[in-house]
């Protein structure tokens, strides 16, 4: 289907444009539930009136706590309708962490199913209810509150990203010029909603191209290429963890992985190893790219249609500026390592009433990211690691990645992460946890040798665990707190 200016489509407007140009055009589906153009203009139009009803207005926020379904991302559009920011919350959290976010963002009420908070919360049925809501979509800012993101706490208590309209639109078009995606594209969700990669690079990017969107409501590794095979998507985005998992099936490199135009990786670094067998398995092109919930999602891309550098997170999206820095701000020369820092009209506004963490991050408007780069002489950017993760072994800094990269080299290699283990002596070891390819019978002394073979001896891990499999964040990242702990006990 063909929209008038896609990109420029108000978010509240969008599913309404999309009815007119295309009624009978298919928009979103899920395990479930299949809507045209038209039917999920209704189903918005519903919902924000049900929100209406229950004196949700502009400047609200509005929480929705559910599974990956097509409710999620109706009532993220009826909050914007009527001139409301919203807030996706994990549905895997406790009562009390749900409780936390839904008071720390300020939500006007709850959607969700069977919840007990302390808060108005209406059930997910109720949003088809209600006769639809006919007036006009709210007139919104650019500035106006759109996404209230939450990270992931590993830190301290979550912190609310805040992001406005301007910010998704500007995202949105980095993302679609980046991808090269239009009307044809069909995304298939497998990444959390509360997360911005699959609201952003998953749903709203490729609905504002004129394209469509399926809804997986739960992640299979088992039923994954029978649900590509059947539904037909163009691309989908995943995580690392995602990528290892699939290409370990026996079946990945018989499934009919024709309708796919690319994949994307994002979250975290991919080893170049891992990104070939990807591209040989599936016969398909990955794209890998860097950013932050508080940068919107994405800062740097490998080229769809370019040249693409595998162990590199690509090249800054057009809009940003991305730089290397110093611990004075200043940039560094070329190939030195430094803090990533970002400039464009996709950072965030800040932390939800946290203005003291708002200021060490966004600093005369440049966003630090935390992660330690390097550029190479085609301005490509490698991540090398996250500052807070760098191992200060006796004086001498480590950064897990680089080992990691070696440990994935391995074929026998499904998983591998790096931590500093307490010393009494040198301050921090380096210890290694791997997960085995299924059927693959590599012991410990085999990925001792390959560390001592490619490694200086200061950075070779004083032990290796074999584990069934690496712990996991809610996102799908290799949890590194987790293994802290088990390194420490």
């Amino acid at each position: 289907m063909s929209l008038p200016e896609t990109v420029t489509v108000p978010l509240a407007a969008l599913p309404e444009t999309r009815a007119a140009a295309q009624p009978d055009g298919r928009a979103i589906a899920d395990d479930t539930v299949t809507l045209d153009n038209t039917a999920f203009a209704d189903r918005v139009a519903r919902a924000a009136a049900l929100l209406v009803r229950m004196g949700v207005g502009a400047g609200d926020v509005v929480a929705v706590a559910l599974p990956n379904r097509v409710e999620l991302i109706v009532t993220l559009f009826a909050a914007w309708r009527v001139g409301a920011a919203a807030t996706p919350v994990n549905p895997a959290l406790t009562t009390s962490e749900m409780q936390y976010q839904v008071d720390d963002a300020g939500a006007k009420l709850v959607i969700g199913e069977g919840l007990d908070l302390d808060a108005t919360v209406v059930e997910v049925g109720a949003l088809a209810a209600e006769p639809a809501l006919h007036a006009e979509p709210a007139a919104v800012e650019p500035g106006a509150l759109a996404l209230l993101i939450y990270t992931s706490g590993t830190t301290g208590k979550p912190k609310g990203v805040m992001l406005d309209h301007a910010n998704l639109a500007a995202m949105t078009e980095m993302t679609r010029a980046g991808l090269g995606m239009s009307a044809a594209d069909h995304s298939l969700l497998i990444l959390p909603l509360f997360h911005v990669n699959g609201i952003v690079v998953g749903t709203l990017t490729p609905l504002l191209a004129g394209g469509r969107v399926t809804v997986a409501g739960r992640f299979s590794p088992k039923t994954f290429f029978g649900l590509v095979e059947r539904v037909r998507p163009t691309y989908f985005s995943a995580v690392p963890a995602i990528y290892a998992m699939l290409t370990s099936l026996p079946e990945a490199g018989s499934a009919d992985t024709a309708s796919l135009r690319l994949v994307v990786c994002g979250a975290a670094p991919m080893p170049a190893e891992l990104i070939a067998r990807v591209e040989r398995t599936l016969g398909v092109v990955l794209v890998e790219g860097y950013g932050l919930s508080e940068g919107s999602c994405a800062s740097t891309l490998n080229p769809y249609d370019g040249v693409r550098k595998p162990g590199t997170v690509g090249l800054p999206l057009p809009g940003q500026e991305v730089r290397v820095v110093d611990s004075n701000g200043d940039p560094v020369p070329q190939g030195e390592r430094g803090e990533v820092v970002i400039r464009g009209a996709n950072v965030m506004r800040g932390y939800l009433n946290r203005p003291e963490d708002t200021a060490k991050t966004v600093v005369d408007g440049w966003l630090h990211s935390g992660d330690v780069g390097v550029f190479d002489p085609d301005g490509y950017l490698r991540i090398v690691d996250r500052i807070k993760d760098m191992i200060i072994r006796g004086g001498e800094n480590i950064y897990p990645k680089e080992i990691e990269t070696v440990l994935y080299s391995h074929d026998a290699v499904l998983e591998a992460a790096v931590v500093g283990r307490p010393d009494g002596v040198l301050g921090e070891v380096v210890v290694a946890y791997v997960a085995l390819r299924p059927e693959a019978d590599a012991g410990v002394g085999e990925l001792h040798d390959l560390c001592v073979e490619r490694l200086a001896r200061y950075k070779r891990p004083v032990a290796i665990e074999l584990l069934e499999t690496l712990p996991k964040n809610a996102v799908g990242k290799i949890d590194k707190p987790s293994l802290r702990l088990l390194a420490a006990t």
